[in-house]
């Protein structure tokens, strides 16, 4: 081997190496990261806020403890979020499982209803697509509902 063969070597070795160094370094896009986390008094308000708040990407914190709700707006990762929140303040924490009632076509469905849920908020169940026919009723109950149906041709009418 001789010396323009190891310094061709080298060349495309330092060379992948910068290629590869510069594929890590695609930047994230804006996340609005919103977290379901029990807070009970100020001190649990600002360590939840705290734990969070030093996080490379970081822009924004806002803390609503009486949803239990910490919102995190940044160029950051939601499991990074979530995972550095549970480490340290030892909190049981989730993502923000809720929507507004009125953009779920059954709110009060078994699957949508959720006492703990704050106020006009209901379980985010538009992710399942069986979750919303008719609240899930059994074909035995389908069977009986659309029996009475104005849109079945074949359904019994009462006069």
């Amino acid at each position: 081997m001789g010396v323009l063969d190891i310094i061709s070597e080298l060349g495309t070795k330092s060379c992948h190496c910068h290629l590869h160094h510069h594929s890590k370094l695609v930047k994230k896009q804006l996340q609005v990261v919103e977290i379901k986390v029990k807070m009970d008094c100020e001190g649990c308000e600002r360590k939840v806020k705290k734990s969070v708040e030093g996080m490379k990407g970081v822009t924004q914190v806002e803390v609503e403890p009486k949803q239990s709700k910490l919102t995190v707006t940044g160029y950051v990762d939601p499991n990074k979020v979530l995972e550095r929140m549970r480490h340290r303040t030892g909190k049981k924490a989730e993502f923000w499982p809720y929507i507004p009632y009125d953009v779920v076509p059954h709110p009060y469905a078994p699957e949508a209803y959720d006492k703990k849920a704050p106020p006009g908020y209901v379980r985010n169940v538009l992710q399942d697509p069986e979750a919303s026919t008719l609240a899930r009723a059994n074909s035995f109950e389908v069977k009986y509902t659309t029996a009475f149906s104005d849109d079945n041709p074949n359904a019994c009418t009462i006069m």
